[in-house]
């Protein structure tokens, strides 16, 4: 993940509040919406970003944007699908991009991607 120095560089993020393992931004998307919110942290051996709009869920577009906003490019992050019994849903528009710190994600061949 990249760090807070490297995230406040980017003009269409504006943090609101940072501490200990993270922080929450309104971040531009497009100029013809509203800004997202978004809630960034490292805690725990997890990077983690979570994104909403108050009405919709943002499309597979715009969460590349975000990945691109608080990930290297060198660095792989997943959205979960967790199983039933563990899903726990407090906002339907909100979406999530993981990645662990200790460790490389398994990824498909390219070609399957």
């Amino acid at each position: 993940m990249k760090s807070i120095k490297e995230i406040e560089l980017n003009p269409k993020i504006k943090i609101q509040e940072t501490g200990a393992d993270g922080g929450w931004a309104f971040v531009q998307l497009s100029k013809n919406q509203k800004p997202a919110m978004v809630v960034f942290s490292w805690g725990g051996g997890w990077d983690h970003v979570s994104v909403s709009y108050k009405n919709r869920c943002l499309t597979w577009d715009e969460m590349c944007m975000v990945k691109d906003m608080f990930f290297r490019s060198d660095e792989c992050a997943v959205q979960y699908h967790p199983a039933k019994e563990d899903y726990i849903n407090l906002h339907p528009f909100t979406l999530h991009l993981w990645r662990p710190q200790d460790k490389e994600l398994p990824v498909p061949p390219k070609y399957m991607v």
